[in-house]
Order: C-alpha cells, then structure tokens, then sequence
C-alpha cells in the first residue's frame, strides 16, 4: 500500500497534554506486566535486574545503542529489538507505557511528555547537529520560494509532528517576522524520512526535510537547494535529543541503567574518534547480521555522530533553549524544572573510551 501524504494537523496544546497523560495512564494498566524477557538478581529492592532491554529501531540506519552493543560496551545486557519507528515521540511514549524500556526524541517531544505525567527520565544525549551533521529543509533547485514568507500556504514534509522539525520551522518562521495566524498556515506534514526526497521531487510536498545520510544523498542527486538549516536557526553545535528511562526501571535495575547509558556515551566517544570508512563498516556489518531486509546504501555518506557533548552528558541549557518554542506552543507556562527532566546519574563515562570487544 503506497502511504498518502494527508495535511497533518495537531491538537491544542492543552488537550494533548491531557490526553497523552490519559493514555499513559492506561497503558500503563494494559501494559504494566509486560517486562523484559530474562533477569538476573541484585536488584535495588532485593529482587532481580533485567539483562535485557526492549528497544524500537529505524529502518536502514543503525541506533547508538546497537552500536554500544556490537561493540561489547554493553557487557552482560542484551538488546531486544521490538519494532522500528521513525517518530521520536511514539519512540518514547513506547517507554512511558512499557512496551520497550529505552527510546529517543528531541528534546522538545522528552519535555512535553514528561509534562503530561509520563514517568521518564531522560538520560543520555544521543543525537545533535554540528558543521556535518544537521537537518536541512529543501526544496527543488528551480522553486519560486526563497524566504520565510514564500511558505506561508506551502507544504512542508517533517518525520513526525510535534518534535524536532516542527520546533526548528516555527522558530525560524517567528524569527523571520511571521506572525501566529500566518505560522498556522504553513502546512506540516508527516512523511517518512526514507519518503521525503522523492514527495519532494514528485511535487506532493513544497519542502522536504532532510538529515544525515538521506540529506547527503539527495544532495549528491542533486537539483535540490537548502532553504534553511536547523544549525543556522539556532546556532551549533548543539545537542538536540536524548535517550529516556522510566523512572520504575532505573529504581529497579540500576547495574543494568549504568551498563546501558554508559555503554551508549562509550559509542557516542567511539563513533567520534574513529574513522569514518570503519564506522562505516561497522554500520554495514550490523545491518547485515540483523537480517531487516534493509538498504545500507546510504550509509556511505555518514559524517559524524552529531552529539555535542563529551559522552552525551546532559545540561540544563539542552532543555532551556527550547522554552521559548515551549511557551509560544503551550507545552510550559513557566520556567522549566530541569531536575525533574534529566539525570547524568547513570552516566559513568571515563577517559580514554575502553577499546571495543567486538562480537565480530
């Protein structure tokens, strides 16, 4: 079934904090006695700690945390891969409603459910834009838009609503001097990453948004030009999204959290220092040996792991230079509570990063 690109629209921001914190509620009643498939004993409370950790995957690309895995930086823990997603947001809801027990968003989509009642944690940085990797919103080479303002009744491809894409184009768009009634009429809609470039050149969107290996492609094709970038929009390098646990999981299995986050900064370090042909390499050799029937064709124009900070640490100014874009959204009211919203507890990250044991 070929998907349709529908306009996508979203909820007041109150009533989706409303009903997202509903649907965590239920979930968690519907979902609470799914745990993880083997234990092991030493837990916090006396019990057992979970070895093995739920996780959602994206198609044709390979996740730090299976990275950390390959590597052998994950020691006695295994992954169990659930499901693939492109969207940050149902990433971590799948967390906050226990059908995985690690996932990723932009930081923006981490504050927004954790504000609605979620019961998470962010604990690791695991994406960010630098000068080589960073998000570009494009159009066709001989498009008549040229400014902010061109976009006003356009449509504009993102991966998923209410994260990282869509606070990126209403930032620039306010920046640019539109106002909320002309924002709103800018159309976002939802087209998957693997998609974006050929709705772009088939017309069925007016701006694709493009990153990482599907932007270097379709650059290399060519006939596309950037309209604007997210580092041009809020400055780089930045981070920009972080792995999330639920509170439940870290109080019960903490050997298994620090193994886990650690384990994700030593592939953050990892895919920094080493050279890009053998990250690549590496890249491919996942793929391969997890038998998705995907494509690692574009994985050879990788550049960076984009994270900003040494290990993926957490900082206050990660979450609070998205609060405007929170105010003028409805998320917050007031000043973010960050100590509620990250913990570098379970971050034990030491220099030099430990040679890999690979799996081979």
């Amino acid at each position: 079934m070929k998907n349709r690109l529908l306009p996508a629209r979203t909820l007041p921001a109150a009533g989706m904090a409303a009903a997202m914190a509903a649907a965590v509620a239920v979930s968690l009643v519907l979902t609470g006695c799914g745990g993880a498939a083997t234990a092991q004993p030493n837990g916090s409370d006396g019990g057992t700690e979970v070895k093995t950790v739920r996780y959602q995957g994206s198609p044709n690309t390979v996740a730090l945390v299976e990275v950390a895995e390959d590597l052998g930086y994950l020691k006695d823990v295994k992954l169990e891969w659930v499901s693939n997603t492109t969207s940050g947001p149902q990433s971590i809801q799948s967390v906050a409603t226990d059908q995985t027990d690690i996932g990723g968003a932009f930081t923006g989509a981490v504050i927004k459910l954790i504000e609605a009642g979620a019961p998470v944690q962010a604990v690791v940085n695991y994406y960010g834009e630098d000068n080589e990797t960073f998000t570009g919103y494009y159009v066709e080479e001989g498009s008549p838009i040229r400014t902010a303002r061109d976009l006003i009744g356009k449509k504009i491809a993102v991966n998923t609503l209410g994260a990282h894409h869509e606070a990126v184009i209403t930032t620039h768009l306010k920046n640019s001097g539109l106002t909320a009634e002309e924002i709103k009429q800018v159309q976002l809609v939802v087209v998957p990453p693997n998609e974006t470039e050929v709705a772009l050149r088939k017309k069925q969107v007016d701006v694709g948004t493009l990153g990482g290996v599907l932007q270097d492609r379709a650059i290399a094709e060519g006939g596309i030009r950037a309209l604007f970038t997210d580092v041009g929009v809020i400055g780089g390098p930045f981070d920009a999204g972080q792995y999330v646990l639920r509170k439940d999981f870290l109080a019960k299995n903490p050997e298994t959290s620090r193994t886990l986050v650690t384990g994700v900064a030593k592939a953050i370090e990892w895919e920094r220092t080493t050279p890009k042909e053998q990250v690549i390499a590496k890249f491919e050799e996942i793929i391969a040996k997890r038998g998705r029937n995907e494509s690692a064709e574009a994985l050879k124009y990788w550049k960076s792991v984009g994270v900003a900070s040494p290990g993926g640490r957490i900082q206050d100014r990660d979450f609070t230079r998205w609060a405007d874009y929170l105010k003028s959204a409805g998320i917050i009211t007031g000043d973010l509570d960050t100590n509620k919203l990250y913990t570098n507890e379970f971050n034990l990250l030491e220099t030099p990063v430990p040679a890999a044991t690979s799996k081979g």
